[in-house]
Protein backbone atom coordinates (compact mmCIF):
# COMPACT_ATOMS: atom_id res chain seq x y z
CA UNK A 1 0.00 0.00 0.00
CA UNK A 2 1.35 3.10 -1.31
CA UNK A 3 0.17 6.15 1.31
CA UNK A 4 1.50 8.93 -1.41
CA UNK A 5 -2.06 8.67 -3.07
CA UNK A 6 -4.04 9.64 -0.58
CA UNK A 7 -4.44 13.37 -0.39
CA UNK A 8 -7.13 13.07 2.47
CA UNK A 9 -6.82 11.38 5.64
CA UNK A 10 -9.78 11.17 8.05
CA UNK A 11 -9.46 10.03 11.23
CA UNK A 12 -12.23 8.34 13.54
CA UNK A 13 -11.02 8.86 16.86
CA UNK A 14 -8.70 11.50 16.32
CA UNK A 15 -8.39 12.90 19.91
CA UNK A 16 -6.42 9.70 21.06
CA UNK A 17 -2.91 11.10 22.22
CA UNK A 18 -1.76 8.00 19.10
CA UNK A 19 -4.18 9.14 16.36
CA UNK A 20 -3.22 12.99 16.65
CA UNK A 21 0.62 12.56 16.49
CA UNK A 22 -0.47 10.89 13.18
CA UNK A 23 -3.07 13.78 12.08
CA UNK A 24 -0.17 16.56 12.70
CA UNK A 25 1.98 14.00 10.76
CA UNK A 26 -0.37 14.31 7.47
CA UNK A 27 -1.27 17.98 8.64
CA UNK A 28 2.28 19.06 8.36
CA UNK A 29 2.49 17.31 4.81
CA UNK A 30 0.26 19.17 3.24
CA UNK A 31 -2.61 16.96 3.20
CA UNK A 32 -6.50 17.65 3.76
CA UNK A 33 -6.77 16.54 7.60
CA UNK A 34 -10.23 15.89 9.41
CA UNK A 35 -11.61 13.60 12.42
CA UNK A 36 -14.09 12.74 14.69
CA UNK A 37 -13.90 12.33 18.19
CA UNK A 38 -16.38 11.10 20.87
CA UNK A 39 -15.64 14.49 23.27
CA UNK A 40 -13.78 17.91 22.83
CA UNK A 41 -10.42 17.50 25.09
CA UNK A 42 -7.44 20.12 24.87
CA UNK A 43 -6.25 18.00 22.65
CA UNK A 44 -9.07 18.24 20.03
CA UNK A 45 -8.88 21.79 20.51
CA UNK A 46 -5.14 22.22 19.59
CA UNK A 47 -5.85 20.60 16.61
CA UNK A 48 -9.08 22.85 15.80
CA UNK A 49 -6.43 25.53 15.67
CA UNK A 50 -3.82 24.03 13.65
CA UNK A 51 -6.95 23.73 10.56
CA UNK A 52 -7.77 20.58 11.77
CA UNK A 53 -11.34 20.10 11.60
CA UNK A 54 -12.49 17.94 14.61
CA UNK A 55 -16.37 16.97 15.17
CA UNK A 56 -18.00 15.31 17.95
CA UNK A 57 -21.47 13.60 17.34
CA UNK A 58 -21.14 10.36 15.34
CA UNK A 59 -23.10 11.77 11.94
CA UNK A 60 -22.40 10.78 8.35
CA UNK A 61 -23.98 14.09 7.51
CA UNK A 62 -20.62 15.60 9.26
CA UNK A 63 -18.47 14.14 7.19
CA UNK A 64 -16.29 16.59 5.18
CA UNK A 65 -17.48 16.24 1.42
CA UNK A 66 -13.71 16.19 0.61
CA UNK A 67 -13.88 12.72 2.26
CA UNK A 68 -16.92 11.84 0.50
CA UNK A 69 -16.09 13.33 -2.87
CA UNK A 70 -13.15 12.07 -3.28
CA UNK A 71 -12.92 8.39 -2.34
CA UNK A 72 -9.94 7.01 -3.83
CA UNK A 73 -7.59 9.47 -2.86
CA UNK A 74 -8.79 9.67 0.90
CA UNK A 75 -7.89 7.31 3.79
CA UNK A 76 -10.00 6.06 6.81
CA UNK A 77 -7.74 5.80 9.99
CA UNK A 78 -9.65 4.51 12.97
CA UNK A 79 -8.42 3.26 16.82
CA UNK A 80 -10.33 -0.50 17.70
CA UNK A 81 -11.31 1.89 21.03
CA UNK A 82 -14.34 2.83 18.68
CA UNK A 83 -17.60 1.03 19.22
CA UNK A 84 -18.48 -1.98 16.40
CA UNK A 85 -22.02 0.47 15.61
CA UNK A 86 -20.23 3.42 15.14
CA UNK A 87 -22.31 4.73 12.24
CA UNK A 88 -19.55 6.73 10.49
CA UNK A 89 -17.07 3.93 10.91
CA UNK A 90 -19.69 1.57 9.43
CA UNK A 91 -21.12 3.40 6.32
CA UNK A 92 -17.42 4.35 5.10
CA UNK A 93 -16.55 0.55 5.54
CA UNK A 94 -20.24 0.12 3.07
CA UNK A 95 -18.73 2.29 0.45
CA UNK A 96 -15.95 0.45 -0.11
CA UNK A 97 -13.13 3.17 1.83
CA UNK A 98 -9.21 1.99 2.25
CA UNK A 99 -9.33 1.59 6.19
CA UNK A 100 -6.41 1.19 8.37
CA UNK A 101 -6.15 0.87 12.09
CA UNK A 102 -3.63 3.75 13.43
CA UNK A 103 -0.55 0.95 14.22
CA UNK A 104 -1.04 -0.14 10.29
CA UNK A 105 -0.20 3.47 9.20
CA UNK A 106 2.40 4.01 11.23
CA UNK A 107 3.94 0.47 10.16
CA UNK A 108 3.50 2.25 6.67
CA UNK A 109 5.57 5.06 7.72
CA UNK A 110 8.05 3.74 9.31
CA UNK A 111 8.43 0.87 6.63
CA UNK A 112 11.17 2.14 4.64
CA UNK A 113 12.84 4.64 7.17
CA UNK A 114 15.31 4.42 9.90
CA UNK A 115 13.41 3.57 13.02
CA UNK A 116 13.85 3.83 16.50
CA UNK A 117 10.84 1.96 18.37
CA UNK A 118 10.47 2.31 22.44
CA UNK A 119 8.38 -0.55 23.77
CA UNK A 120 7.13 -1.50 27.32
CA UNK A 121 4.36 -1.79 29.74
CA UNK A 122 5.78 1.31 31.36
CA UNK A 123 8.30 4.21 30.88
CA UNK A 124 8.04 4.16 27.31
CA UNK A 125 6.44 7.14 26.97
CA UNK A 126 9.38 9.07 28.60
CA UNK A 127 11.76 6.89 27.24
CA UNK A 128 10.66 7.81 23.86
CA UNK A 129 10.67 11.14 24.05
CA UNK A 130 13.61 11.76 25.42
CA UNK A 131 15.09 9.80 22.64
CA UNK A 132 13.50 12.49 20.01
CA UNK A 133 14.05 15.53 22.27
CA UNK A 134 17.89 14.62 21.94
CA UNK A 135 17.90 14.14 18.51
CA UNK A 136 16.30 17.28 17.68
CA UNK A 137 18.85 19.17 20.04
CA UNK A 138 21.28 17.61 18.26
CA UNK A 139 20.52 18.21 14.65
CA UNK A 140 19.66 15.23 13.20
CA UNK A 141 16.72 15.29 10.74
CA UNK A 142 14.08 13.05 12.55
CA UNK A 143 10.62 12.63 13.54
CA UNK A 144 8.71 11.27 17.00
CA UNK A 145 5.29 10.25 17.39
CA UNK A 146 4.86 9.98 21.13
CA UNK A 147 2.33 8.78 23.54
CA UNK A 148 2.32 11.96 25.47
CA UNK A 149 2.06 15.68 25.32
CA UNK A 150 6.11 16.68 25.45
CA UNK A 151 6.45 19.95 27.64
CA UNK A 152 9.33 21.43 25.63
CA UNK A 153 7.42 21.50 22.64
CA UNK A 154 3.49 20.97 23.50
CA UNK A 155 3.33 18.78 21.25
CA UNK A 156 3.02 14.97 20.84
CA UNK A 157 4.82 15.25 17.62
CA UNK A 158 8.18 16.48 17.79
CA UNK A 159 9.90 17.18 13.89
CA UNK A 160 13.50 18.44 13.58
CA UNK A 161 14.03 19.54 9.52
CA UNK A 162 17.97 20.01 10.54
CA UNK A 163 20.97 17.78 9.13
CA UNK A 164 21.45 15.97 5.77
CA UNK A 165 20.99 12.43 6.76
CA UNK A 166 18.30 10.27 6.01
CA UNK A 167 15.03 11.21 8.21
CA UNK A 168 15.11 8.79 11.97
CA UNK A 169 11.84 7.92 13.15
CA UNK A 170 11.40 7.36 16.77
CA UNK A 171 7.88 5.74 17.83
CA UNK A 172 6.32 4.10 20.69
CA UNK A 173 5.62 0.66 20.08
CA UNK A 174 2.06 0.12 21.76
CA UNK A 175 1.46 -3.79 23.10
CA UNK A 176 -1.98 -2.87 23.57
CA UNK A 177 -3.88 -4.94 20.52
CA UNK A 178 -0.32 -6.12 19.87
CA UNK A 179 -0.13 -2.97 17.74
CA UNK A 180 3.57 -3.38 17.74
CA UNK A 181 3.77 -6.02 15.50
CA UNK A 182 3.32 -4.05 12.50
CA UNK A 183 6.69 -1.91 13.18
CA UNK A 184 10.36 -3.53 11.45
CA UNK A 185 12.44 -1.06 13.42
CA UNK A 186 16.19 -0.92 12.91
CA UNK A 187 16.67 0.10 17.03
CA UNK A 188 14.46 -1.37 19.60
CA UNK A 189 14.02 -0.35 23.25
CA UNK A 190 12.39 -2.69 26.17
CA UNK A 191 11.47 -1.04 29.07
CA UNK A 192 9.45 -3.49 31.02
CA UNK A 193 7.25 -6.31 30.46
CA UNK A 194 5.15 -6.93 33.51
CA UNK A 195 1.83 -8.10 33.60
CA UNK A 196 -1.05 -6.08 32.17
CA UNK A 197 -3.58 -5.94 29.47
CA UNK A 198 -4.46 -9.66 30.66
CA UNK A 199 -7.81 -8.69 28.98
CA UNK A 200 -5.85 -9.05 25.99
CA UNK A 201 -3.00 -11.53 26.25
CA UNK A 202 -4.85 -13.48 29.19
CA UNK A 203 -2.01 -14.22 30.73
CA UNK A 204 2.05 -12.91 32.06
CA UNK A 205 3.53 -15.50 29.71
CA UNK A 206 1.73 -14.50 26.44
CA UNK A 207 2.18 -10.81 27.29
CA UNK A 208 6.07 -11.91 27.20
CA UNK A 209 5.74 -14.09 24.25
CA UNK A 210 4.41 -10.92 22.65
CA UNK A 211 7.52 -8.77 23.14
CA UNK A 212 9.60 -11.73 21.65
CA UNK A 213 7.13 -11.49 18.73
CA UNK A 214 8.20 -7.47 18.53
CA UNK A 215 11.87 -7.69 19.04
CA UNK A 216 11.83 -10.70 16.05
CA UNK A 217 10.78 -7.52 14.12
CA UNK A 218 13.87 -6.23 14.31
CA UNK A 219 15.90 -5.42 10.71
CA UNK A 220 19.07 -7.68 10.52
CA UNK A 221 22.24 -6.21 12.09
CA UNK A 222 19.63 -3.65 14.57
CA UNK A 223 20.11 -3.29 18.05
CA UNK A 224 18.09 -4.19 20.95
CA UNK A 225 17.94 -2.21 24.37
CA UNK A 226 16.36 -4.15 27.05
CA UNK A 227 16.15 -3.58 30.56
CA UNK A 228 18.24 -6.19 32.59
CA UNK A 229 15.57 -7.44 35.07
CA UNK A 230 13.43 -8.53 31.81
CA UNK A 231 16.43 -9.50 29.91
CA UNK A 232 15.98 -13.10 30.49
CA UNK A 233 12.70 -13.55 30.04
CA UNK A 234 12.35 -11.99 26.78
CA UNK A 235 13.56 -13.89 23.23
CA UNK A 236 15.23 -12.42 20.73
CA UNK A 237 16.88 -13.25 17.35
CA UNK A 238 20.45 -14.07 16.76
CA UNK A 239 20.87 -11.49 14.52
CA UNK A 240 20.84 -8.39 16.50
CA UNK A 241 23.04 -6.88 18.62
CA UNK A 242 21.84 -6.61 22.32
CA UNK A 243 22.38 -4.55 25.09
CA UNK A 244 20.63 -4.12 28.34
CA UNK A 245 20.45 -1.43 30.63
CA UNK A 246 19.10 -0.78 34.23
CA UNK A 247 19.24 1.79 37.32
CA UNK A 248 22.41 -0.14 38.60
CA UNK A 249 23.00 -3.91 36.79
CA UNK A 250 23.52 -4.22 32.74
CA UNK A 251 25.59 -3.18 30.03
CA UNK A 252 24.75 0.32 30.65
CA UNK A 253 23.92 1.56 33.90
CA UNK A 254 23.62 4.40 36.28
CA UNK A 255 25.72 5.41 38.85
CA UNK A 256 26.16 8.62 42.12
CA UNK A 257 22.07 8.36 42.31
CA UNK A 258 21.18 11.51 43.95
CA UNK A 259 17.96 13.61 44.89
CA UNK A 260 17.75 17.17 44.81
CA UNK A 261 15.02 20.07 45.10
CA UNK A 262 12.51 18.66 41.92
CA UNK A 263 15.64 16.71 40.00
CA UNK A 264 17.59 14.04 40.30
CA UNK A 265 21.70 13.59 39.37
CA UNK A 266 23.57 10.57 37.92
CA UNK A 267 26.34 9.53 36.16
CA UNK A 268 26.18 7.04 32.88
CA UNK A 269 28.73 4.18 33.38
CA UNK A 270 29.20 1.32 30.78
CA UNK A 271 32.62 -0.76 30.42
CA UNK A 272 33.99 2.05 27.92
CA UNK A 273 32.81 5.10 28.80
CA UNK A 274 31.02 7.36 30.66
CA UNK A 275 29.33 10.60 30.97
CA UNK A 276 29.41 12.32 35.03
CA UNK A 277 27.29 14.75 36.57
CA UNK A 278 23.83 14.61 34.55
CA UNK A 279 20.56 15.91 35.60
CA UNK A 280 17.64 15.41 34.79
CA UNK A 281 14.27 17.79 35.93
CA UNK A 282 12.02 14.86 35.61
CA UNK A 283 12.67 13.19 39.09
CA UNK A 284 12.63 9.71 40.08
CA UNK A 285 14.52 6.74 39.76
CA UNK A 286 12.26 5.49 37.25
CA UNK A 287 13.49 8.43 35.01
CA UNK A 288 16.86 8.15 35.54
CA UNK A 289 16.34 4.71 34.23
CA UNK A 290 14.42 5.66 31.23
CA UNK A 291 17.37 8.61 30.62
CA UNK A 292 20.05 5.36 30.55
CA UNK A 293 17.93 3.94 28.11
CA UNK A 294 17.45 7.08 26.08
CA UNK A 295 20.94 7.80 26.50
CA UNK A 296 22.44 4.03 25.27
CA UNK A 297 20.42 4.96 22.11
CA UNK A 298 21.48 8.24 21.40
CA UNK A 299 25.48 7.00 21.65
CA UNK A 300 24.78 4.09 19.70
CA UNK A 301 23.61 7.05 16.79
CA UNK A 302 26.92 8.87 17.02
CA UNK A 303 25.61 11.68 19.01
CA UNK A 304 27.84 13.62 21.24
CA UNK A 305 28.43 13.14 25.16
CA UNK A 306 28.48 17.05 25.60
CA UNK A 307 24.97 17.07 23.25
CA UNK A 308 23.31 14.65 25.22
CA UNK A 309 24.22 15.74 28.52
CA UNK A 310 22.63 19.14 28.04
CA UNK A 311 19.69 17.50 26.14
CA UNK A 312 18.82 15.32 29.38
CA UNK A 313 18.94 18.59 31.42
CA UNK A 314 16.81 20.46 28.77
CA UNK A 315 14.03 18.03 29.01
CA UNK A 316 11.17 19.28 30.37
CA UNK A 317 9.10 16.04 30.38
CA UNK A 318 5.64 15.00 29.39
CA UNK A 319 2.22 16.09 30.83
CA UNK A 320 0.71 13.89 33.20
CA UNK A 321 4.40 12.07 33.97
CA UNK A 322 5.24 13.27 37.66
CA UNK A 323 4.68 16.74 36.24
CA UNK A 324 5.04 19.22 39.27
CA UNK A 325 1.88 21.58 39.49
CA UNK A 326 2.92 23.34 42.54
CA UNK A 327 6.67 23.29 44.18
CA UNK A 328 6.70 25.27 46.89
CA UNK A 329 8.78 24.35 50.20
CA UNK A 330 5.58 24.63 52.44
CA UNK A 331 3.21 22.53 49.39
CA UNK A 332 3.80 20.07 46.66
CA UNK A 333 1.73 19.16 43.56
CA UNK A 334 2.08 16.26 41.47
CA UNK A 335 -0.01 14.48 38.57
CA UNK A 336 1.38 11.61 37.28
CA UNK A 337 -0.38 8.56 35.07
CA UNK A 338 0.51 5.81 36.88
CA UNK A 339 -2.17 2.95 36.72
CA UNK A 340 -0.13 -0.15 37.14
CA UNK A 341 1.23 -1.47 40.86
CA UNK A 342 4.52 -1.01 39.61
CA UNK A 343 4.69 1.86 38.11
CA UNK A 344 2.88 3.77 41.59
CA UNK A 345 5.71 1.99 43.60
CA UNK A 346 8.26 3.58 41.59
CA UNK A 347 6.58 7.15 41.74
CA UNK A 348 5.74 6.50 45.44
CA UNK A 349 9.29 5.47 45.96
CA UNK A 350 10.54 8.50 44.09
CA UNK A 351 8.23 11.04 45.74
CA UNK A 352 9.87 9.62 49.15
CA UNK A 353 13.09 10.38 48.46
CA UNK A 354 12.06 13.74 47.51
CA UNK A 355 10.29 14.39 50.57
CA UNK A 356 11.02 12.27 53.95
CA UNK A 357 9.74 14.36 55.96
CA UNK A 358 6.36 15.23 54.50
CA UNK A 359 3.22 13.80 54.56
CA UNK A 360 2.02 12.25 51.07
CA UNK A 361 -1.74 12.24 50.36
CA UNK A 362 -2.29 10.68 46.79
CA UNK A 363 -5.70 10.19 44.93
CA UNK A 364 -5.99 7.73 43.21
CA UNK A 365 -8.30 6.73 40.08
CA UNK A 366 -8.34 2.81 39.07
CA UNK A 367 -8.35 2.47 35.28
CA UNK A 368 -10.52 -0.82 33.53
CA UNK A 369 -12.29 -3.00 35.53
CA UNK A 370 -10.60 -6.30 34.23
CA UNK A 371 -7.13 -4.47 35.62
CA UNK A 372 -8.53 -3.75 39.02
CA UNK A 373 -9.70 -7.39 39.28
CA UNK A 374 -6.38 -8.39 38.42
CA UNK A 375 -4.24 -6.72 40.32
CA UNK A 376 -6.57 -5.23 43.45
CA UNK A 377 -3.37 -6.96 46.07
CA UNK A 378 -0.85 -5.13 43.99
CA UNK A 379 -2.50 -2.02 43.62
CA UNK A 380 -3.24 -2.07 47.23
CA UNK A 381 0.79 -3.21 48.31
CA UNK A 382 1.98 0.19 46.42
CA UNK A 383 -0.60 2.65 47.46
CA UNK A 384 -0.02 1.58 51.21
CA UNK A 385 3.33 3.53 50.49
CA UNK A 386 1.41 7.30 51.16
CA UNK A 387 0.72 8.46 54.61
CA UNK A 388 -2.87 9.05 53.30
CA UNK A 389 -4.98 7.71 50.28
CA UNK A 390 -8.10 9.25 48.45
CA UNK A 391 -9.72 6.47 45.98
CA UNK A 392 -12.20 7.55 43.39
CA UNK A 393 -14.31 5.58 41.23
CA UNK A 394 -13.05 3.33 38.59
CA UNK A 395 -12.18 4.86 34.91
CA UNK A 396 -14.53 2.12 32.92
CA UNK A 397 -12.38 3.49 29.46
CA UNK A 398 -13.76 0.77 26.76
CA UNK A 399 -15.12 -1.80 29.59
CA UNK A 400 -18.75 -2.65 30.66
CA UNK A 401 -18.85 -2.83 34.89
CA UNK A 402 -17.62 -6.29 36.13
CA UNK A 403 -19.90 -7.74 38.93
CA UNK A 404 -18.15 -7.28 42.40
CA UNK A 405 -15.30 -5.19 41.09
CA UNK A 406 -14.88 -1.62 42.32
CA UNK A 407 -12.93 0.32 44.18
CA UNK A 408 -13.56 -0.77 47.72
CA UNK A 409 -11.40 -3.72 46.29
CA UNK A 410 -8.55 -2.21 46.89
CA UNK A 411 -9.59 0.61 49.29
CA UNK A 412 -10.17 -2.38 52.10
CA UNK A 413 -6.89 -4.40 51.65
CA UNK A 414 -4.47 -0.38 51.65
CA UNK A 415 -2.91 -1.05 54.55
CA UNK A 416 -3.50 3.23 55.98
CA UNK A 417 -5.08 4.76 58.71
CA UNK A 418 -6.18 7.43 57.24
CA UNK A 419 -7.83 6.26 53.70
CA UNK A 420 -11.27 7.12 52.08
CA UNK A 421 -13.86 6.30 49.06
CA UNK A 422 -15.20 10.13 47.31
CA UNK A 423 -17.08 10.84 44.02
CA UNK A 424 -16.04 12.57 42.31
CA UNK A 425 -18.49 15.51 43.10
CA UNK A 426 -16.93 15.49 46.51
CA UNK A 427 -13.41 15.62 45.64
CA UNK A 428 -12.58 19.81 45.74
CA UNK A 429 -14.52 20.10 48.92
CA UNK A 430 -12.61 17.05 50.72
CA UNK A 431 -9.16 18.79 49.53
CA UNK A 432 -10.68 22.45 50.69
CA UNK A 433 -10.46 21.20 54.15
CA UNK A 434 -7.34 18.50 54.21
CA UNK A 435 -4.33 19.68 55.15
CA UNK A 436 -1.87 18.94 52.29
CA UNK A 437 1.52 18.91 52.52
CA UNK A 438 2.44 16.91 49.07
CA UNK A 439 0.06 15.98 46.66
CA UNK A 440 -0.41 13.46 43.76
CA UNK A 441 -3.20 12.88 41.27
CA UNK A 442 -2.92 9.44 39.87
CA UNK A 443 -4.36 7.53 37.09
CA UNK A 444 -4.92 7.58 33.28
CA UNK A 445 -8.37 7.95 33.00
CA UNK A 446 -10.33 11.28 33.34
CA UNK A 447 -8.90 12.62 36.73
CA UNK A 448 -6.97 14.99 34.40
CA UNK A 449 -9.91 16.82 34.50
CA UNK A 450 -9.14 18.14 38.25
CA UNK A 451 -5.75 19.13 37.81
CA UNK A 452 -6.71 22.49 37.07
CA UNK A 453 -9.10 22.91 39.82
CA UNK A 454 -6.80 21.62 42.21
CA UNK A 455 -3.87 23.62 41.44
CA UNK A 456 -6.45 26.62 41.22
CA UNK A 457 -7.55 25.75 44.50
CA UNK A 458 -4.29 24.81 46.30
CA UNK A 459 -3.19 27.99 45.06
CA UNK A 460 -5.85 30.07 46.65
CA UNK A 461 -4.91 27.93 50.38
CA UNK A 462 -3.68 30.20 52.62
CA UNK A 463 -1.10 28.33 53.91
CA UNK A 464 0.42 28.49 50.25
CA UNK A 465 0.16 31.91 50.84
Amino acid sequence: MNLDKYHNIYFIGIGGIGMSALARWFNLEGRFVAGYDKTPTPLTDALNKEDIAVHFTDDITLIPDKILSEKETSLIVYTPAIPKDHREFNYLKEKGYEIRKRSQVLGLITNEKFTIAVAGTHGKTTTSSMIAHILHEARMKSVGFLGGVVQNYESNLIVSDEGQAETKVVVEADEFDRSFLTLSPDVAVVTSADADHLDIYGTHDELRKSFGEFTHRLRPGGKLFINHRISTSISYPENINRFTYSLDKGDFYADRVMAGPGYFTFNFMSANDQITGIQIKVPGFHNVENAIAAISVSLSLGIDREIIKNAVASYRGVKRRFEYRISDPNLVYIDDYAHHPTEIDALLDSVRALYPDKKITVIFQPHLFTRTRDFSDGFAKSLSKADELVMLNIYPAREYPIEGVNSRMILDKVELNSKHLIEDDELLQWIMKTEIEVLLTVGAGDIDRFVEPITELLKKRKSYA
